[in-house]
């Protein structure tokens, strides 16, 4: 392997730091992205109302489910 000068060692240095940098504040973006709970209710917004609407029908299924175990029993 050839051996660098050590102002090839610093510009390497000084490129892979500006793409560390660059890197970090794609990632913190990035992450801001995914953890913002409005963009995430924007982006999934079909799958959150199919989710609601099958929670409501089990919900009224087992309300009407007790009622007519009550009235069986006669309560």
């Amino acid at each position: 392997m050839a051996q660098r000068t050590p102002e090839e060692i610093r510009d390497s240095i000084d490129r892979q730091r500006g793409e560390l940098v660059t890197s970090v504040e794609r990632l913190r973006g990035e992450v801001e992205r995914l953890t913002d709970w409005r963009y995430q209710v924007e982006r999934h917004q079909p799958q959150i109302v199919a989710g609601a609407a099958v929670l409501g029908t089990l919900l009224v299924a087992r309300s009407l489910m007790r009622r007519r175990r009550r009235r069986r029993r006669g309560y």
